[in-house]
């Protein structure tokens, strides 16, 4: 394999606010060389013809993913694709380099909106939520509504702001702050602070333009809230009765132990608890649901979008036939639906290093985890929770049923047979 450094050919440039004037001189030049040019209308309408009188301007192809081939294919060209400010920061760049190398790209950034705004704000940067609802459902927001935090937010349009509003308030956060930030870095820069509910309630005085950062200001007391940690009250979710309870699911959930990218299959999802507490332990968390009861997965969706985690994928089918041609998994969570079936296809399709967790209530699901137990190892645990409930004007132990758990981890592919392959 040729491992040669070899000069970029795909070059990202950040553009802020006041457009192409505040440019480099590497990046004038870039430009002035580049045989193609990709961008979006508004960037590409900035650029003066004399100047790039000899490049091909394209813009973005629909859909997006098309884009990569494209680039592929001018490999050995001049390549320079225009950007807002920081393109590593939800940006271009960041999408790019997934699918190129560093020695492919050279990124050239402009102060981001995330920037401009903590310096306007005074807020620290490493001290501040930094997110965005560009092409993201504003239910996104909702794990970071935690007591005194403060957002900084890509919007979408000069809309979002006060559908942020109207999301505080239904969720009874009428109180927030919340500041919209115009224009950040031009002369026509503009800085507007409200309560949500002001917000919400909304006016003709309240228009925004399209390129704003939204700042969001969560007062330090919240009527109810729910953290981030896994182990949310059972009454944060929707369902019928049959659910992996909050101390149960706690422990699962430590076990399966969830990572940042790391795809969990929930089989036998029910409400979706578990895999909707998996997908707001990290932002790039994924999970698949699989339920055959309508229902149920009805009840999962709700609680997904709720809960601030609208990606969950949910499939209507019964495991392992349901799960035929999905990515293979981190991790997997098996609640509903045990057999020896499942178990082999899981352990199968389980990745090297992944951890797989499985629940029990019945004496016949019971004896199936403890033949897992002797046959593969892993560990084996009862977990039985009992809480103090009234007993006349005293109070005793009321017990749930024990739950057997069985967590195991798969072997992690030997170095040398990485090597070889």
């Amino acid at each position: 394999m040729n491992t040669e450094q070899t000069s970029p050919w795909l070059s990202v440039i950040g553009i802020g606010a006041n457009g192409i004037d505040d440019l480099g001189e590497l990046a004038w030049q870039l430009i002035a060389e580049a045989d193609v040019i990709y961008g979006g209308r508004r960037h590409l309408a900035m650029l003066p013809d004399d100047l790039t009188a000899n490049a091909l301007r394209k813009g973005w192809p629909t859909p997006f993913a098309h884009a990569f081939d494209e680039l592929e294919a001018l490999r050995g060209q001049n390549v320079v694709v225009l950007a807002s400010g920081d393109p590593m920061y939800f940006g271009i760049g960041g999408t790019l380099s997934r699918h190129f190398s560093r020695a492919d790209m050279r990124i050239l950034p402009y102060p981001g909106s995330f920037s401009f705004a903590a310096s306007r704000l005074g807020w620290p940067l490493d001290k501040t939520a930094k997110l965005t609802i560009h092409g993201r459902s504003i239910q996104t927001l909702m794990p970071h509504y935690l007591p005194g935090a403060r957002l900084l937010v890509l919007s979408r349009d000069g809309a979002s702001p006060r559908e942020a509003a109207e999301h505080l308030c239904a969720r009874g956060i009428h109180d927030a702050e919340l500041t919209v930030l115009e224009r950040l870095g031009s002369d026509r820069e503009r800085i507007v602070t409200l309560n949500a509910q002001t917000l919400a309630i909304g006016s003709e005085d309240h228009y925004f333009a399209d390129l704003n950062v939204l700042a969001i200001a969560l007062p330090d007391h919240l009527d109810r809230w729910f953290s981030q940690q896994p182990g949310l009250p059972d009454d944060a979710f929707e369902h019928d009765g049959k659910m992996t309870k909050q101390d149960i699911r706690a422990s699962a959930l430590a076990k399966l132990m969830p990572h940042p990218g790391a795809l969990l299959w929930d089989v036998g999802t029910g409400c979706g608890s578990v895999a909707i507490e998996w997908l707001r332990c990290h932002r790039s968390c994924r999970a698949i649901g699989i339920e055959p009861q309508e229902k149920r997965r009805a009840l999962a969706k709700h609680n997904a979008t709720f809960l601030g985690v609208p990606s969950l994928k949910l499939i209507a089918a019964t495991a392992p036939e349901g799960l035929q041609g999905e990515e293979a998994p981190d991790a997997v969570f098996i609640g509903g639906g045990l057999s020896p079936k499942v178990v082999d296809f899981c352990l199968e399709r389980l990745k090297p290093g992944g951890r797989l967790v499985a629940h029990a209530v019945t004496l016949g699901s019971e004896r199936l985890l403890m033949e897992c137990f002797e046959t593969h190892g892993g560990e084996l645990t009862r977990l039985a929770i009992s809480k103090a409930t009234p007993v006349g004007p005293y109070f005793g132990w009321k017990s749930s049923m024990p739950v057997t758990q069985w967590a195991f981890t798969k072997a992690a592919k030997d170095k040398n047979e990485t090597k070889s392959q």
